[in-house]
């Protein structure tokens, strides 16, 4: 007992440190241990006075007494920190401390734990041989705890970044998401390779049977192969993004980008239906994209009566005038409008035109306008718009011959 209640001894807090390489946390509390005793022995030696045979249960306290105050005060400095970088408009680098509040939380508690059951199983001289693995298994597990730290920065940073795409064009956030995704995938390989060879695993082993089983599972799995492939292209080539209007010629897809994944990408038809289709498919078939045209187009062919054929010269210069100095017409784009042809039953005149808008609902309400003023410039001009009409002329020997026989019917009568 009275090696315990010797300040300047501490041997059942100094054992689980030397019996592996102690980690920043332990040799800070080890070191901040030593300190409040050397600093306030009559407090210790009256705490092990009140402990007395259980002196562990004293270091226990000890060192999660030190594990809360290290996790509250890394945690506050984190948060006043990110705050400060906040207020300063810093927020790359406001990214970094915030994804590693948890991660940090987590390993303190991590360290103080095993720090604290290593300390129990040597005071009490029992299992003592599971030390290593529970000190390996503590870092496994801090390995994991930077691979979260990792993933969860990447996750800021790829948040950061789409904000700033929205505000500025030269951000592509479809590049962004597939660096986020390849980072995330790699550092999960090298976290589960460091993992599995902390624990023991034979990775040599691994690797040469992972190369003959790639083979078999190549051909077990082509189709797969080829949708990641073909989500690679997608991330690459970007022929489309989130949200775009995409159809193809070829099949029967047509809707909005919900997502683009590795192995298959959800389109939204407009009848809210969701479509999955397989990202190697994209390497077969002719995709158009809507959402990309510069302008709309309008494209009429409108029809006068034969009648008017003196007006129609005046009406399509009159009407080019109007679409010229419209304001929701391009004037920079190709503008005709011009008599096309003799129909059937009308003089047909062509318009040809794009609108300032891509927007679907918007180009409507213009081509609405325009075709309404054009209605009235043609109504103006005394003209009308021709429907399919029929005339029929008879000829005068047909007549002739049609008022001889009502002649000899009336004779035949009498």
């Amino acid at each position: 007992m009275s090696k315990v209640q010797d300040p300047s001894t501490i041997d059942l807090v100094t054992e689980p440190v030397v019996h592996h390489s102690p980690t920043l946390f332990e040799d800070l509390t080890f070191t901040g241990f030593s300190e409040l005793i050397r600093m306030f022995p009559d407090t210790w030696l009256a705490l092990t006075h009140i402990f007395g045979n259980y002196i562990w249960l004293l270091l226990l306290l000890v060192i999660l007494g030190f594990t809360f105050i290290a996790d509250f005060v890394i945690r506050l400095v984190l948060v006043r920190f990110a705050r400060y970088l906040q207020r300063h408009k810093k927020e790359f680098s406001r990214t970094f401390f915030v994804a590693l509040k948890a991660p940090i939380s987590f390993y303190i508690w991590l360290s103080g734990t095993v720090f604290a059951l290593n300390t129990l199983l040597l005071t009490f001289k029992v299992f003592t041989d599971l030390v290593p693995y529970i000190n390996g298994f503590k870092s496994s597990l801090a390995l994991i705890a930077l691979a979260w730290f990792s993933i969860r920065w990447v996750q800021k940073i790829e948040g950061y970044l789409k904000k700033l795409e929205r505000s500025s064009s030269k951000w592509d956030p479809v590049s962004l998401e597939a660096l986020a995704k390849i980072f995330k995938l790699t550092v999960f390989i090298i976290t589960g390779i460091v993992v599995l060879s902390a624990f023991g695993v034979n990775l040599t082993g691994l690797i040469a049977f992972g190369g003959i089983g790639g083979v078999a599972v190549g051909f077990a799995a082509k189709d797969l192969v080829s949708n990641v492939l073909g989500g690679l292209m997608l991330y690459m080539d970007k022929p489309f993004v989130t949200g775009d209007w995409i159809r193809s010629p070829d099949k029967e897809i047509e809707g909005t980008v919900e997502s683009i994944g590795w192995r298959m990408t959800i389109v939204r038809t407009f009848d809210k239906r969701p479509l999955y289709i397989p990202n190697g498919m994209f390497a077969t078939i002719s995709i158009e994209n809507p959402s990309r045209m510069t302008n709309r187009r309008i494209k009429e062919t409108i029809g006068v009566r034969y009648c008017d054929i003196d007006q129609v010269a005046k009406i399509t210069s009159e009407v080019k005038a109007m679409l010229l100095s419209h304001p929701d017409i391009d004037s920079n784009q190709t503008l005709i409008v011009s008599f096309n042809g003799f129909g059937a039953s009308s003089l047909d005149m062509l318009v040809y035109t794009f609108t300032k808008t891509t927007v679907w609902v918007e180009f409507h309400e213009v081509k609405e306008r325009v075709l309404l003023k054009i209605a009235e410039i043609i109504e103006s001009h005394g003209a009308e718009i021709a429907f399919p009409t029929r005339t029929l002329y008879i000829e005068d020997s047909v007549k002739l011959e049609e008022v001889t026989t009502k002649s000899t019917s009336a004779e035949a009568l009498k």
